[in-house]
């Protein structure tokens, strides 16, 4: 019952990804990433442990590949999970357990990797990954939605969706982006409402952390 892509700026160096669902509180269990290190998405009956365990395997200079291939054979509840690893790179792969019954698929493509299920069609994922790659001259935060947004448009999921969250880091140890839509009718439209306001002041909030001398005067 959930959607998402992860992506990596080539121009920049950013990592970051967008998750949707029908359920509530997307954000905060299935979207995870780090500086440097990679993004990850966990869900279809999420463990939210996996975000972390993968991104230190990403750490210790793991392929994803090798990585899901590993969980795979060691971790019995796999089967019921969907993985989408993203490495710092732009190395990717995905995970679909043999549990998942639903229509569901995983894509990589140039710098980013895609994954839903419960989906209405296939087509939701390949318009994800299609509209990323399209829109190379965007911020990477934009470009994720612009992704999310055309995968919604071409079917979505079955359920209404009710959450969406937005992550995306650069440099520092803590994120660039960090918005969420925990319960709402309508949870894109209100991340792009969120990400539009938040985005000319993504950058002062990096100064205020790192020189406060410099920070613009609210």
């Amino acid at each position: 019952m959930t959607f998402s892509i992860a992506g990596r700026c080539a121009r920049t160096g950013m990592l970051g990804a967008v998750v949707t669902t029908s359920a509530m509180a997307v954000g905060s269990r299935c979207a995870w990433a780090e500086a440097g290190v990679g993004a990850v998405l966990t869900q279809h009956r999420t463990d939210p442990r996996l975000g972390p365990k993968i991104l230190e395997a990403l750490r210790r200079g793991s392929p994803p590949e090798t990585i899901v291939k590993e969980l795979a054979a060691a971790d019995p509840n796999l089967k019921w999970r969907q993985l989408a690893v993203l490495a710092a790179s732009g190395q990717a792969a995905f995970f679909n357990g043999a549990m998942i019954t639903s229509i569901a698929k995983g894509q990589v493509g140039r710098n980013c990797v895609a994954a839903g299920n419960i989906l209405r069609n296939t087509a939701v994922v390949d318009a994800m990954v299609e509209t990323f790659e399209g829109c190379e001259d965007q911020p990477l935060a934009e470009r994720l939605m612009r992704a999310i947004e055309a995968g919604d448009a071409a079917g979505g999921e079955l359920k209404q969706l009710k959450s969406a969250g937005l992550l995306v880091v650069h440099q520092q140890s803590f994120p660039f982006v960090d918005l969420r839509v925990d319960l709402n009718p309508r949870p894109l439209v209100e991340l792009r409402f969120l990400w539009e306001l938040y985005q000319p002041s993504a950058d002062s909030y990096i100064v205020r952390a790192l020189d406060p001398d410099r920070a613009p005067t609210p």
